[in-house]
């Protein structure tokens, strides 16, 4: 267990009580919001200045009625207060417009003469009309906030900062200065971890057990969920009380990771597969879209699409390039989306390694092209990536064939029209160069700037792989070719240019 407020971003903690502040914490889920909340709630309440009381608003989810939420809503911070053994308030019938206003009145009046700090959770889950008189009736009792009045400091904790709630609350009009709740003194971040608290956390369990990991471990783990908590958590846990038994201390070792990750991804677990499902929608689907096929977009990075997918924790920016957050939702999101195509290709009848064992690419990618020749028309119709869909079916095509025995590593490379793959299989890597040619491309630029940029990656991976560009030319007067026509083969120098 790290210290959660070390990793706020932006909090003053010290001041929020004593100089009576109200403030918004946001992250996306899965990163610790919850447990920080209760851990403050405890220390405050272990202390005798004020009374902290922790309230998820989660029970209120998938209704906007204003009648039905508030009494959800007061009933909620009763039981919530009864559950922390704190003196609960009362609830009165009363306007649903006036019901949170009174028991909070009703609550710092029987908290007295301690202050009371509220920390609302999950409060994304409010929409429309109820979200604006949840907020209305908070800054309602601000200017009268104080011991016996009103709580002096409230913390409204969800995925999103409070003006983007407001902002969706009012049907895209972004929130004017008299907004419900601009009287919000910071809005703060909860933070991945550092690759330093990674190393952190596993050297707590070294001193309870005195089990060790190896640097190249500890180096996978960050570069694998780049500090994310729970997929942290998740293979620590999963490396330390599976793959090695619990009351087994052996030094965890960079093999141990790579099964743990394959295991955690294999059994979509509930958090990857949360988010596997939301990529369906059609704002986010746009976002990963145009980052599978690394079209550029100057507008991506400010659409709605995109600071959802923020929210998510799906993605994250780099030097100002848009990409997906971590290796680990890369993979679980490219499985994803191949997974029922995978499923839907026939099991290969062909040969497909060579006599010695290693992979025959240029026999697997010649029976693509029949493939494509075969399904492709028909199959993209029923997709719903269809700006991606010769990437999505070329990924599941390779991993309908090698079935677990080899390894795909993917690179989004967003913003330069190309997807790279390394292919392990056999303890030997083979490079894959994905482009496109649009209508408004010309068919010797993508060939040419294909070659440079797979020369490049080939480099960084291994400079004596066999590489292949496989160009889909997408433009309109093409599909009026033969496909004899469309399905080429050539080499330039040591590169197979396979077209499609």
């Amino acid at each position: 267990m790290l210290p959660p407020e070390d990793r706020l971003i932006g909090a003053q903690l010290h001041r929020y009580i004593g100089d009576k502040l109200y403030w918004v914490l946001h992250a996306p889920r899965q990163t610790g919001k919850t447990t920080f909340l209760q851990h403050w709630m405890r220390k405050i309440n272990a202390g005798d200045e004020a009374i902290s009381c922790y309230v998820s608003l989660e029970r209120c989810q998938k209704t906007d009625a204003l009648e039905k939420v508030m009494p959800t809503i007061c009933n909620a911070i009763i039981e919530q207060a009864l559950l922390y053994e704190i003196d609960p308030p009362e609830l009165s019938i009363d306007d649903p417009s006036s019901m949170l206003s009174n028991i909070l009145i009703n609550w710092a009046q029987k908290t007295a003469p301690l202050p009371l700090v509220l920390l609302f959770d999950e409060v994304d889950i409010l929409t429309g009309d109820v979200l604006i008189s949840f907020l209305r009736q908070l800054r309602g009792g601000f200017m009268n906030r104080g011991i016996g009045k009103f709580p002096v400091s409230i913390a409204l904790v969800g995925m999103r900062d409070l003006k983007d709630y407001i902002t969706v609350a009012k049907d895209g009009i972004a929130p004017s200065p008299l907004s419900p709740f601009n009287i919000k003194t910071d809005s703060v971040l909860l933070g991945n971890f550092s690759q330093d608290e990674v190393a952190a956390l596993f050297a707590q369990r070294t001193a309870e057990t005195g089990q060790q990991i190896t640097d190249e471990a500890l180096a996978y783990i960050w570069e694998q969920s780049r500090g994310q908590p729970w997929i942290v958590n998740s293979l620590f846990e999963r490396v330390t009380m599976r793959i090695l038994r619990s009351d087994d201390y052996s030094t965890v070792t960079l093999e141990h990771l790579k099964i743990a990750r394959e295991q955690m991804i294999l059994a979509r677990e509930t958090h990857l597969d949360s988010l596997a499902v939301r990529i369906r929608e059609p704002g986010i689907r746009v976002v990963m879209e145009k980052l599978i096929t690394g079209e550029p977009d100057p507008q991506l990075t400010e659409s709605e699409g995109f600071r959802v997918c923020q929210d998510l924790g799906l993605v994250r920016k780099e030097r100002g390039t848009p990409m997906v957050a971590n290796p680990i939702y890369k993979e679980v999101l490219a499985r994803q989306l191949t997974y029922s195509t995978q499923e839907a290709i026939p099991e290969p009848e062909w040969q497909w390694e060579k006599p010695d064992g290693s992979l025959d690419m240029d026999t697997l990618l010649r029976e693509f092209q029949k493939f494509w020749r075969r399904n492709s028309e028909i199959w993209e119709q029923k997709s719903d990536y269809t700006e991606a869909f010769p990437h999505l079916l070329m990924m599941a095509f390779l991993q309908r064939v090698l079935n677990g025995g080899g390894k795909i590593d993917r690179e989004y490379a967003a913003g330069r029209g190309r997807m790279d793959l390394a292919i392990e299989y056999k303890e030997k890597i083979y490079i894959i160069e994905i482009k496109l040619i649009h209508s408004y491309d010309s068919p010797e630029e993508v060939r040419n700037e294909g070659l440079e940029q797979l020369t490049k990656y080939r480099d960084k991976i291994d400079s004596a792989a066999p590489a292949y560009l496989v160009i889909f030319d997408r433009r309109s007067e093409t599909k009026q070719k033969s496909w004899d026509e469309r399905l080429t083969w050539t080499i330039e120098n040591d590169i197979t240019v396979v077209g499609c």
